[in-house]
């Protein structure tokens, strides 16, 4: 079975692009997937789809450079002029109504005229739209719903409400959201359903390092009150004050964020990281995660942080995080645009150890329900269905486990006054640091410094006492004559 996602921009990031990236991953184990991105701002997708998934760009957008070829070999801005008439077959409800044109139609009216796909599946409503309007009555249509019922306009919701019975399927990602379509917008003889978002397992899990460190992810964008996350720990940091707070992504509230953390004396404490184009690496860094959204469809930084072993204090806000979280067990769900509410839950988490490594143990089992492996046949189990098939047995997909983060050969604990420990033994019931050094070796350019380390394996870095300059110095260990780099380092600062 071919089946070819539509989706606005798979260059990017956001949860809509992981999730179709996910998707597509898991399907193409076992059947041909190709995903079809409306636009393409930049060389390569940001986030990683495996190579035997075909991206098909439609307009290619980027202003400089090479844009490539489009269906059967034109140039991608043939005919571009139209790109300037707004569009009739794109909604212009829709939130990136805006971003369309005739010609963005015309690339898609002849895509779904010319694939040879089984299956279109849309992953956004003016995409839907598109599909159900111009799609040959020889593939089967599936509309998917990444936000929810009320976050549409009553204009979108009565273009969809006309459009979508031309659908075979429509799929939203929580069963809340599936019962407010079904109420609100019936549609008859359109096979409506839930099926979660799936999140694989990351490389590696967090090592069990009590960190201090609060992480949250996901788009500064007004919905997300991360301006209530900055409130609430100011309101517990004076309790706390080893813990610090990481808020990666971007967006449009960046710099709101940025003078409210100012305004509230937390520059060194509140930290803005910026996008991450590999999410699990932040969340390993944390000892567990903060999603204070005031409404999220589904949650997917929920679960990526859940799959990485951290437990989540979230808003009870609809409709995702009750579907994921099982208060009291894997995280906490707190009060909704609350931020003494929030506040309450992060020093609940903050201030009992114990707590927090049962939280993450159980948050790691629970998560596991949304694995590719136990998504995927859900999809599949639709699609033939909807094919009159019958699914075929085969194989289970095979995804490896994921293995604990390696032991560091070095850690470094970075004090206020500049001085650095370098650590190469068992320090904080940790072990598997590796053996310790007979010398440890600091070269920068012609400078050079051998320094011993002592029976805990531990050395004193200051740069005072040492006159060392400014600027990056290399480490090596030296073991029986030998120096050799150290290339693994976790640093705690």
């Amino acid at each position: 079975m071919k089946i070819a996602y539509l989706i606005n921009d798979m260059y990017g990031i956001g949860g809509t692009v992981r999730t179709v990236a996910n998707q597509a991953a898991a399907l193409s184990e076992r059947h041909e997937v190709e995903i079809v991105s409306v636009f393409r701002h930049r060389a390569d997708p940001v986030l990683p789809v495996p190579s035997r998934v075909r991206i098909r760009p439609l307009v290619d957008i980027r202003r400089h450079g090479d844009q490539g070829t489009g269906i059967g070999g034109r140039p991608l801005y043939e005919g571009s002029e139209r790109a300037g008439l707004p569009p009739l077959l794109f909604p212009p409800e829709d939130g990136r109504g805006s971003t369309h044109s005739r010609l963005t139609d015309d690339r898609l009216e002849e895509y779904l005229a010319t694939t040879d796909a089984d299956v279109v599946v849309g992953t956004r409503p003016g995409l839907n739209v598109v599909i159900a309007r111009a799609a040959p009555d020889h593939l089967i249509k599936v509309g998917q719903e990444h936000l929810t019922y009320e976050q549409h306009s009553d204009e979108l919701r009565r273009i969809l409400a006309s459009e979508y019975t031309n659908l075979d399927a429509f799929v939203t990602v929580t069963e809340a959201d599936a019962r407010t379509y079904s109420a609100k917008m019936p549609l008859p003889g359109v096979r409506l359903l839930s099926i979660p978002n799936s999140v694989p397992a990351p490389a590696f899990i967090g090592n069990g390092h009590d960190t201090r460190t609060i992480v949250a992810a996901g788009r500064l964008a007004p919905s997300k009150r991360h301006d209530l996350l900055v409130q609430a720990f100011s309101m517990v940091g004076d309790e706390f004050p080893d813990w610090t707070l990481r808020i990666y992504g971007r967006g449009s509230r960046r710099g709101a964020l940025g003078r409210l953390v100012n305004s509230l004396g937390l520059q060194d404490r509140v930290w803005l990281m910026g996008p991450h184009p590999r999410v699990e690496e932040a969340w390993a860094q944390g000892s567990f995660a903060a999603v204070t959204s005031s409404e999220e469809p589904f949650g997917m930084t929920i679960v990526e942080a859940m799959r990485s072993g951290l437990p989540v204090v979230s808003t009870d806000c609809p409709h995702g995080p009750a579907s994921i979280i099982r208060d009291g067990e894997d995280g906490l769900l707190v009060p909704n645009r609350s931020a003494s509410g929030i506040a309450e839950g992060l020093a609940e988490l903050m201030g009992d150890d114990d707590l927090r490594r049962r939280m993450a143990s159980a948050a790691l089992t629970a998560s596991e329900r949304f694995d590719p492996v136990n998504i995927v046949r859900l999809h599949e189990e639709l699609f033939h269905e909807l094919a009159g098939e019958r699914l075929p047995s085969s194989p289970p997909i095979t995804v490896p486990a994921p293995r604990s983060e390696p032991p560091a050969a070095c850690r470094v604990e970075l004090g206020p006054d500049g001085v650095a420990v370098l650590n190469f033994g068992p320090s904080l019931g940790e072990t598997g640091l590796g053996s310790i050094p007979d010398k440890v070796v600091l070269s920068r350019g012609a400078g050079h410094l051998e320094l011993a380390p002592d029976r805990d394996g531990k050395v004193k870095v200051d740069a005072s006492a040492h006159n060392l300059a400014t600027g990056t110095w290399q480490v090596h260990r030296k073991d029986a004559g030998v120096e050799r780099p150290i290339r693994d380092v976790t640093i705690h600062q």
